[in-house]
This record gives C-alpha cells, sequence and structure tokens, in this order.
C-alpha cells in the first residue's frame, strides 16, 4: 500500500491510496483508521505534496561505514544526530535551489521514517508501533559551510534542502531496503538499509528518549557512500525500495 498527499482542483491537502496512475481519496486519519471514499484522481491531474508536515526534521549523520570514511570522519559510537529546519521541505518535481553563496552542493539519498504518533521514551523492540510509513528523503548539503562551522545547522537547512515522497508506504519493513541516487541517469549511491550502523528502531528509540517525536516528524536515518556534487540543470533522483522515486531538479537562485 501506497499513500499521497497532494491537492486537487485547488483544494486543501488531502491523503489518498495510489493504485497504478489513480489516486482514490480516503475519509479518517491517514495515521489511524481510514477507508477509501471512491473519489478518483489520475496521478497526473494532482499536485503532489511533501508526505507530512513535521515540527521537526531529526537527521542521522554518519550511519554507514563507507559515508563516515568518504568524508574522512570518525564513526561515533551512538548515534549522531542533528536537526533540519522544516522550512527546508519540497516535494517530488519541486526544485532544489543552489543558494548564490554555495559552492559544493551536495546530494545524499535516505530512506525517511515518518513517526505516525506521539514517541516519547520508547524502547527499540516497540520503535515501529510509532511509525506512519517510510518514504524517499535528500539530505542536502553545502559542503563548504559543513566543513567550516561546527553545527550542521546552516549548511543542511537553506530553502530545498530536504526533499521528501513522492510516496508514504506504511507497513515496509525497514531492515533490507534499497536505497539509491542518480543524478541525470547515473547511478551515484546504491545500497540497502541492512548495512545500516544504527537501525530504525535503535534509532527512534535514540531520539525518542532526547526529545518527544510528534505526529508527522520526519526521521532522515543516514546516507551510503557515493555522495556527489550537484549543479543547475541536474535532475536528481532518490530511489527507495518499496516506496518509489523522488525526483527534483537543481536550478540557481536568482
Amino acid at each position: 500500500m501506497k499513500l499521497l498527499r497532494f491537492s486537487a482542483n485547488g483544494s486543501p491537502a488531502r491523503y489518498g491510496l495510489v493504485e497504478g496512475d489513480t489516486v482514490v481519496t480516503i475519509d479518517g486519519d491517514p495515521m489511524g483508521e481510514f477507508s477509501p471514499n471512491g473519489q478518483q484522481f489520475s496521478l497526473g491531474d494532482v499536485k503532489i505534496l511533501p508526505p507530512c508536515t513535521p515540527s521537526k526534521i531529526v537527521a542521522v549523520g554518519y550511519n554507514y561505514v563507507g559515508h563516515a570514511d568518504e568524508l574522512k570522519e570518525i564513526q561515533p559510537f551512538d548515534p549522531l544526530i542533528f536537526l533540519k529546519a522544516p522550512t527546508a521541505l519540497v516535494a517530488h518535481g519541486e526544485p532544489i535551489v543552489r543558494p548564490a553563496i554555495t559552492q559544493r552542493l551536495s546530494h545524499e539519498a535516505e530512506l525517511a521514517v515518518i513517526i505516525g504518533k506521539t514517541a516519547k521514551n520508547v524502547e527499540p523492540e516497540d520503535a515501529l508501533q510509532y511509525v506512519f510509513g517510510y518514504t524517499c528523503g535528500n539530505d542536502l548539503t553545502d559542503r563548504d559551510l559543513q566543513k567550516k562551522e561546527v553545527q550542521y545547522a546552516r549548511s543542511k537547512s537553506f530553502d530545498s534542502f530536504c526533499p521528501l515522497g513522492p510516496f508514504v508506504a506504511p507497513g515496509l519493513a525497514p531492515s533490507d531496503v534499497k536505497v539509491e541516487s542518480r543524478v541525470n541517469g547515473e547511478v551515484r549511491q546504491s545500497s540497502s538499509t541492512k548495512l545500516l550502523i544504527h537501525s530504525v528502531p535503535k534509532l527512534i528509540s535514540w531520539i525518542s528518549k532526547s526529545m518527544t517525536l510528534l505526529p508527522g516528524d520526519v526521521i532522515l536515518t543516514g546516507t551510503p557512500p557515493g555522495v556527489g556534487l550537484l549543479e543547475p540543470g541536474d535532475v536528481v533522483e532518490i530511489e527507495v525500495g518499496g516506496v518509489g522515486t523522488l525526483r527534483n531538479p537543481v536550478v540557481a537562485e536568482r
């Protein structure tokens, strides 16, 4: 099952079930009990929106050994977490804007976890009960600012630096999921979440013991090796097995 958050004909945001090239709207709570109501739209006729409206985006650094190595960083013993501004969020198809001050803009393909109910002090064995679903994430980074500044907030939080979508896959088993990035059709990253150093349940538990996770909050679980630079005119695709492909063009700031 896949869900899509969308608008049609100027309507407010809503969720629908994706059935091939058709979106069937639902009644009820997409993070709880819901049912299809029979109203249908062609997927090509709707405006795809970000899959959720998070109060916070919690990202995890160096969660694949190969990525820590390629950036010449030491892999931390415990999960390394940082925050991205919710205003960085953009949907499938929307442009990634390279700021004028950014010389080295890098993509990072990630499995994104969307929280479905309030989580505080959750144990790993219970963690997946708090998940709404999974989607594709791109943790864009200004590499020069990341190296220059102690905190990652600015280098990770420019507007458009967090594409998510297009679909939400509830019930996906996150332990062995393909994660791949392509730029202009060329594969840059290709790995699996089975190589995560800290698993999805551990990450949810770890984060929930530091901060309360609210419905709609996002956890970006880390990126595999192979990150690379983007230039205006590029098209970057993030594919997550069982979810789909997130596609965004890159443009220069005007």
